[in-house]
């Protein structure tokens, strides 16, 4: 009886997240057209910000109660997803063009904090002046998203004709829709896992990641189809960069986290995810159905390799 109650759970949360998503991905795109803000800052910013909310509140809430394995697992976990797995899925929907920035700043920002994360973490600990550090790090993100605002001078088109109150709802209760019903996922989803008897890391990485992930799986594929390609690439490469400078940011100024050995390799991964999408963009400054595929056989693998382990 309880594995029916999780299972239903578990796709009530789906439903959340599929018509947040829409709402929020809806008002983003008007607001950005209506004020002339390139689609590229929303996704960075405002839409990143938004789906990462999930992986904010676990992450925290699991700190605070000595649940260091999802801590680590769903900040890492959840950038491999959303690289590997989110960006290979929209990719197969319609391939998506990456802006100049994107690759020659965004990604390899994306990067460099996630070799920070890796090397914070060897001595098994991420202590509250390394979490200082990341904030750091993200302020001065915020403040390089800014100047890319105030030196766009072209005006984009409107997406929406609609009223600013309706858009300006559409995105905060859209942006509430999602995390209610990732939350609802998450719970449902590890409750499901706990039942089956796997660790709290496979947890973390898998299941929390996932469920923490589906904002922007929903949200990038939404906005891929809505042909509002630089908020599903913004949307993946800047929750990545807010999920390690905020979230574990964040956690570790509240109390230092514990950095479990295995994850070293975890984060191996995701460095190398990253670089993986650096590489399929560089060239062309587009994400294609190829490099899509190749980011889903990796996950594959990884995957395989976390079954066996």
């Amino acid at each position: 009886m309880e594995i029916v109650l999780s299972l239903f759970i578990l796709l009530a949360g789906f439903v959340l997240l599929v018509k947040g998503a829409d709402w929020f991905v809806e008002g983003a795109a008007g607001i950005a057209g209506r004020f002339g803000i390139p689609q590229l800052v929303i996704g960075l910013t405002i839409v990143a910000m938004g789906t990462s909310l999930p992986e904010a509140a676990v992450s925290i809430t699991s700190a605070l109660s000595g649940a260091a394995g999802i801590t680590v697992g769903n900040v890492v976990g959840s950038n491999i997803l959303n690289i590997l797995l989110i960006l290979g899925i929209t990719s197969l929907i319609l391939p998506i063009p990456v802006q100049r920035s994107t690759v020659r700043i965004e990604i390899p920002l994306m990067i460099a904090v996630t070799i920070v994360f890796l090397l914070s973490g060897l001595d098994h600990k991420i202590r509250r002046w390394e979490g200082l550090l990341y904030w750091l790090i993200f302020l001065g993100y915020l403040a390089y998203l800014f100047r890319i605002a105030k030196k766009c001078e072209e005006k984009e088109e409107p997406v929406a004709r609609l009223p600013l109150w309706l858009q300006l709802l559409m995105l905060t209760g859209g942006g509430a829709v999602i995390i209610a019903g990732s939350n609802l996922a998450v719970k449902g989803a590890t409750e499901i896992a706990r039942f089956l008897g796997v660790s709290e890391r496979f947890i973390g990485l898998t299941v929390v990641a996932l469920g923490t992930s589906l904002p922007e799986l929903v949200t990038s594929v939404i906005a891929a189809r809505k042909g509002n390609a630089d908020i599903a690439i913004g949307n993946i490469v800047g929750s990545n960069i807010f999920n390690i400078l905020f979230v574990a940011g964040t956690s570790a100024m509240i109390i230092p986290v514990l950095f479990q050995p295995a994850f070293v390799a975890d984060s191996v991964v995701a460095i190398a995810a990253a670089v993986l999408l650096w590489l399929c963009v560089l060239k062309d400054h587009k994400l294609t159905r190829s490099g899509g595929i190749l980011m889903l056989l990796s996950y594959a693998a990884y995957f395989i390799y976390l079954c066996v382990k």
